[in-house]
């Protein structure tokens, strides 16, 4: 279980860190919103010690560069989640950290108490509370990158739940799927077809190889598509951008069925493809249960700041969860 600890004082600044599969981006957030120190460092990778050293030399340097006199609350946006029955992580593609009592540890090293949240929870927190969804009722929000991930904001207030996955929508299927699209390839989670599979910049990456054959980057699939239209290679890309927008359609609609949130962030490195703006609500509209099946879809305000902005309200008390 996650430690009981009181709310940050009002205006008091809060440390907020993003735990990244290859990089650590920490802040110092003061209590007006305005951000006193940044650091950005390598994640040391498979190495459960050295992440914890890591840690605690980057909130040691961030609370001298910000000029406090005094620790910080810690806030930290991390892969998977504090199981709350184990206290123990799980579901981190950070695969070093499962099943390690990682809040215990970090609080140990720091010589403090700490709150620690998925990194999409972390994203969704922020854009609600001062980003792209600023005063929305609900908010889903979206990481697509490395992985794919989602959080849930309602009332200003994380949805966690009694398990710590409120928000894992990465790891369902892909809803609606074709005949050419299952059973799926297999998701490093040990199953099949996984959302995350589909429409993550890897697997955007690995679905243009098996249409064409050509093992190229997110990017560059981007770019090419970008080409002179009369070539085969930007048809390509073409294509393999609109089956991405088809699937992520389809996985969108799957959430305002189940939840309905009022704006819809997306994030992450794939965040920035501006088509996806504008194609995504009508390829979703087919599958929305509703007569109104409009979806307020938007880019973030604060990019890939969000999860250590978010990780630093967690001790804001509308940072708050509700299960």
């Amino acid at each position: 279980m996650q430690p009981s600890i009181a709310r940050a004082a009002p205006g008091q600044p809060t440390v907020g860190i993003d735990l990244g599969g290859t990089k650590i981006e920490g802040i110092v957030l003061g209590g007006d919103g305005v951000i006193l120190a940044k650091r950005r460092i390598a994640t040391p990778r498979h190495d459960y010690g050295a992440t914890l050293a890591a840690l605690a030399d980057l909130v040691a340097g961030l609370e001298q560069a910000a000029g406090l006199a005094s620790p910080a609350p810690v806030g930290l946006a991390m892969p998977g989640s504090i199981a709350p029955s184990t206290g123990l992580v799980q579901n981190a593609n950070s695969v070093w950290l499962n099943d390690r009592p990682f809040a215990a540890d970090l609080a140990a090293v720091l010589g403090r108490p700490v709150r620690l949240a998925n990194d999409a929870n972390c994203f969704a927190l922020s854009e609600a509370e001062d980003g792209a969804a600023r005063g929305a009722a609900s908010v889903f929000g979206v990481i697509l990158g490395t992985g794919c991930g989602a959080g849930i904001v309602i009332g200003g207030k994380l949805l966690d739940g009694p398990r710590g996955i409120g928000g894992e929508w990465g790891h369902n299927p892909l809803p609606w799927a074709a005949a050419d699209e299952h059973p799926g390839s297999f998701c490093w989670c040990g199953r099949r077809g996984c959302l995350e599979t589909w429409i993550s910049g890897p697997g955007l990456a690995a679905d243009h190889e098996r249409a064409t054959g050509r093992a190229i980057s997110a990017e560059q699939i981007v770019a090419e598509a970008a080409g002179d239209p009369g070539h085969a290679r930007t048809r390509a890309a073409d294509a393999t951008l609109r089956r991405h927008a088809s699937r992520l359609a389809r996985g969108l609609a799957h959430v305002v069925n189940l939840i309905d949130p009022e704006v819809i962030v997306l994030g992450g490195g794939l965040s920035a493809l501006a088509h996806l703006y504008a194609e995504v609500p009508p390829l979703a509209a087919p599958f929305v249960f509703a007569s109104d099946k409009r979806l307020d879809i938007r880019p973030p305000v604060h990019g890939d700041a969000s999860g250590a902005r978010g990780a630093a309200r967690l001790f804001a008390g509308a940072a708050d969860s509700v299960s």
